[in-house]
């Protein structure tokens, strides 16, 4: 396990603590001990940009949070693209395969809000917010 990063986090349980949506409390509690791929807040702020969210204030209220983004490198890339077709059914995205591949190098849970992870076998523990 890395010392400080004790949680990955999915864009949807970042967009849960962001948007305060069910969840976000949970999120909040992590915060601290969290990170996120590159990939997934990058997915997150093409969401909130999209939606009409200040691109400035976005930033502020993610330098806030207490959480650290860390860069999706060669490593991830691989993890994740062995991930495909082991997550295939479950529907997940490049993004969410990026939060395993992280969570799995790192050695600690993944959180998100997407129940359908539940089920997943990969390797990870899952913490489902909500």
């Amino acid at each position: 396990m890395n010392g400080e990063v004790a949680y990955v986090l999915d864009a949807s349980a970042l967009m849960a603590l962001l948007n305060v949506e069910p969840g976000a409390t949970v999120v909040e509690e992590l915060a601290t001990a969290a990170a996120i791929s590159s990939v997934n807040w990058c997915e997150a702020f093409g969401k909130l940009r999209t939606a009409g969210v200040d691109a400035v204030s976005l930033t502020a209220n993610m330098d806030e949070t207490g959480i650290t983004i860390l860069s999706f490198d060669e490593t991830e890339a691989r993890r994740a693209g062995e991930l495909a077709p082991v997550t295939r059914s479950f529907g997940l995205s490049l993004a969410d395969r990026a939060c395993l591949a992280l969570a799995a190098r790192l050695g600690v849970p993944a959180v998100t809000a997407d129940r359908a992870w539940a089920d997943l076998d990969v390797g990870v523990e899952i913490v489902c917010i909500r």
